[in-house]
């Protein structure tokens, strides 16, 4: 038996998974600990039992056995960093949250056309950073195996193509939903007000000033504004004006000084592809998403009910195709097992994002 003290970002699975036992026996050794939908704050210690579980527990590529995080994400930045691919990987940090997560753009690739994938927007669809940020894994293992990805070669791809990937666009508010709110947390009264005492965090999407990071844009900005809470939110609220948010200007700097051919924006919603903006997206748009739709089993929505959405901003900016593609079905944040059907699903859809 040992005592360990509760770090950031931790949760009851993810510290069970590094001591290679299973959160039930957490919860055995610890009985104010009722159940392993409980948050653990920081600073908080709590007893490990040493338990052996026969041999050591592995999560393959798609499959979800643990939360994924900002530090989970730093771990792949720094594999990534520490490796020399034969494709060129270059991470970047294009800005940070509002408490100064840093915000990472992996780019690989040469190529002259510029494709940008996106994820994290919403604080409880963290699937999509595990899924994006795991596919570029796979794709660059496969690689370096010199492995057949799906029957393209992802080398001679990748000199025709530069592909910038943004996993997490949301770190603070990916933490709230994983860890909770506590006494420590630079924002705990402000969390504790706008969520109206609310003790649990899984039907928060905004960030951590309670602002919806993809109702920011300046696309129909102000009906979308009207429309939604007027005051910070667990989700919808839009701002007090396009573009305040830090890490909605990150990915605004980004988008304006780099040339991008089309945008995916990744989310956790309904097994869809929404594909159009106001009638404002080029005819090419159309034949794109349904390759895409071909490749995921997603059903092509040219319209979502909303405006004021990063992919709407793209198109209006640009007249170049935007995509929402909104993995998985159910209640955010999505239980462990829908991750099956999100890497199954997309991982031809991401593939094929890159040869439109």
């Amino acid at each position: 038996m040992k005592k360990y003290v509760v770090q950031k970002e931790d949760t009851l699975y993810k510290v069970a998974w590094e001591n290679q036992i299973y959160v039930k026996d957490i919860i055995d050794y610890n009985p104010h600990l009722i159940d392993d939908q409980l948050y653990l704050p920081p600073g908080k210690e709590i007893l490990i039992p040493h338990i052996y579980v026969g041999e050591k527990r592995v999560e393959r590529f798609g499959e979800c056995l643990k939360e994924f995080s900002h530090k989970d994400l730093e771990q792949y930045i720094t594999k990534w960093t520490n490796f020399h691919y034969k494709i060129p990987i270059n991470i970047t940090v294009i800005g940070h949250s509002v408490l100064g997560k840093e915000i990472y753009s992996i780019k690989i690739g040469t190529g002259n056309k510029k494709i940008f994938y996106s994820g994290g927007w919403h604080a409880n669809e963290w699937m999509t950073s595990k899924f994006l940020t795991e596919w570029i894994d796979y794709a660059m293992s496969k690689t370096e195996n010199k492995e057949d990805f799906f029957g393209e070669n992802l080398s001679e791809l990748f000199k025709e193509v530069s592909l910038y990937v943004v996993p997490m666009v949301n770190p603070d508010g990916i933490a709230l939903v994983q860890q909770g709110n506590y006494p420590a947390h630079p924002y705990y009264h402000f969390i504790d007000k706008t969520n109206k005492g609310c003790p649990t965090f899984d039907h928060w999407s905004a960030n951590i000033r309670g602002v919806d990071l993809n109702h920011q844009w300046p696309a129909g900005w102000k009906k979308e504004a009207d429309e939604s809470p007027r005051e910070p939110w667990p989700r919808h609220y839009s701002g007090i004006a396009p573009l305040t948010e830090p890490e909605a200007k990150a990915i605004y700097k980004l988008s304006v000084e780099n040339d991008f051919s089309y945008v995916l924006a990744f989310h956790s919603q309904g097994q869809l592809i929404y594909w159009g903006y106001r009638d404002m997206e080029p005819k090419v748009s159309k034949e794109m998403v349904e390759r895409l739709s071909l490749k995921s089993s997603y059903v092509p929505v040219k319209t979502a009910d909303s405006d004021g959405g990063y992919k709407d901003w793209f198109i209006q900016e640009t007249k170049k195709p935007g995509f929402t593609i909104e993995m998985g079905v159910g209640t955010n944040p999505l239980p462990f097992r829908s991750y099956g059907e999100i890497w199954s699903n997309n991982i031809l859809l991401a593939l094929e994002g890159l040869r439109l």
